[in-house]
């Protein structure tokens, strides 16, 4: 049983093409999970497993995998980053306790950040932030620091400052260490060095070393005074400080680096680690009656409670029918029967997966702060609360924007009737932002989705 305090439940968002699926390939290098990286560009990245993601070179699903650093458990959701798709980002960011936002050296702010930042914010999910794409033309990282001041409103505490830029970006200051970090040009993540700062970077270093310990004090009285009086915290303390801050969403930790390249990924791994939160760090879930007021209780993180999951995703692949589900409360095991409080109606859980992208490792139990894959359940939609029977209680529900455009289709001969009906049933159980009606004058079918990509890749799909 993996102590909780281990667990960090993350998603890495932002607009698209800002780098992020890369990032994530380079997590899952670093923490062991694949041996090989995956690019984006070749239609061979690890989370983007579909066709059609793997045709475009963007992620359309939000696809979940288990990694582990420094003994921690990290269950990360790589989201799409394109705003047709922006209901993966806000059903994961639903599920999830904290979050990397990616944002190019050189775009900046863009649009779909503000969405996924404001989704963020509604979900109250702690985050840090990570400017990638350093190695750019036309990449500066203390743009971005001050756009996301000002497009954003938020609070960025600069971590790290950059070695070099554009194609003379080499690593980066650790501001708390004072070390920089040294990145050779083999593109292996390994072949760094730790030295000295480079002499004509001191005086910036200290200035934004300085900087950054007084917006970290802020959360400790006792530490802000003693600092006041000439006493320097310990990294340690400035350490708690910065988690603290962190956790309430005063300010956000800022690194940069290059994904592609390979420079800075074990600074933000180090980040989650550090200054994200576990399970039991975030405001609990409320429960909501049947209306879905909330009711004024929670649903407390613990393993020693009566299982409280919510179903955030449906999934049909080669294998069958997967519901994703966070488990808030209690324990869940293979054999178990569960009751679906929307329905009211019971099952009984089969199979059980952690899912790794598109592949699946077998289960047979799994606990409050988990993100599972349960195979082959019937009558359960994204956003259904998932119980025990002898304790039935409803999570918050998860609502979801109307369509925006529509386009008609129709098979290409009568035999195909059925077949698209399936499919289409099927689009309908994944997607709660795709929808569907029968034109009464004509007896076409609607199609209505997000915007034009979003249901261009539903007709190819069909």
């Amino acid at each position: 049983m993996t102590d909780l305090s281990l667990y960090r439940n993350i998603g890495i968002f932002a607009h698209v093409d800002a780098g992020k699926t890369t990032t994530t390939e380079r997590i899952l290098k670093l923490t062991g999970k694949i041996h090989k990286t995956g690019e984006v560009h070749d239609g061979a990245a690890t989370t983007d497993f579909m066709e059609q993601e793997q045709e475009r070179g963007i992620t359309i699903q939000s696809a979940a995998t288990t990694c582990f650093w420094k003994d921690h458990r990290f269950n990360i959701i790589d989201t799409p980053g394109h705003v047709d798709f922006t209901i993966e980002v806000y059903r994961s960011l639903k599920v999830l306790d904290g979050g990397v936002g990616v944002f190019c050296a050189s775009g900046g702010v863009e649009p779909q950040s503000e969405t996924n930042w404001r989704y963020a914010n509604d979900s109250e999910v702690a985050r840090i932030i990570f400017v990638n794409k350093m190695d750019r033309i036309g990449a500066d990282f203390l743009r971005v620091v001050a756009q996301v001041k000002k497009v954003l409103g938020a609070n960025p505490i600069v971590m790290v400052l950059p070695i070099g830029i554009e194609e003379d970006f080499t690593g980066v200051v650790d501001l708390l260490t004072r070390k920089a970090y040294i990145w050779d040009e083999s593109g292996e993540p390994e072949n760094f060095e730790v030295t000295d700062i480079p002499a004509d970077m001191v005086d910036q270093v200290e200035e934004y070393r300085e900087q950054l310990i007084e917006m970290a004090v802020e959360q400790d009285d006792d530490i802000m005074m003693a600092y006041m009086e000439g006493d320097e915290p310990s990294i340690e303390e400035i350490k708690r400080c910065i988690r603290k801050g962190t956790i309430a969403l005063d300010f956000f930790p800022t690194y940069c680096g290059s994904a592609f390249k390979n420079k800075g990924i074990q600074l933000i791994l180090d980040a989650v680690v550090d200054y994200l939160p576990c399970p039991t760090d975030v405001k609990p879930q409320p429960l909501t009656d049947e209306d879905g007021e909330e009711t004024g209780e929670v649903a407390t993180v613990s393993i020693d409670e009566p299982l409280k999951a919510l179903a955030f995703k449906i999934m049909d692949d080669r294998f069958g029918a997967l519901t994703f589900v966070r488990i808030y409360s209690g324990v869940l095991e293979k054999g178990n029967t569960i009751l679906n409080s929307y329905t009211g109606k019971t099952e009984r859980i089969g199979r059980m997966v952690e899912m790794h992208a598109d592949d699946r490792n077998e289960i047979s139990r799994a606990q409050a702060g988990d993100i599972i894959a349960i195979v082959g359940m019937k009558n359960v939609q994204t956003g259904h609360t998932l119980c025990d029977p002898k304790f039935p209680v409803t999570l918050e529900p998860m609502v979801f924007p109307e369509p925006v455009i529509s386009i008609a289709v129709k098979p290409k001969d009568k035999g195909g009737s059925e077949k698209m009906g399936i499919a289409i049933g099927k689009m309908i159980a994944e997607d709660p932002s795709f929808r569907v009606e029968t034109d009464i004058d004509s007896g076409e079918t609607i199609l209505k989705g997000m915007g034009e990509l979003h249901l261009d890749i539903k007709v190819d799909i069909l």
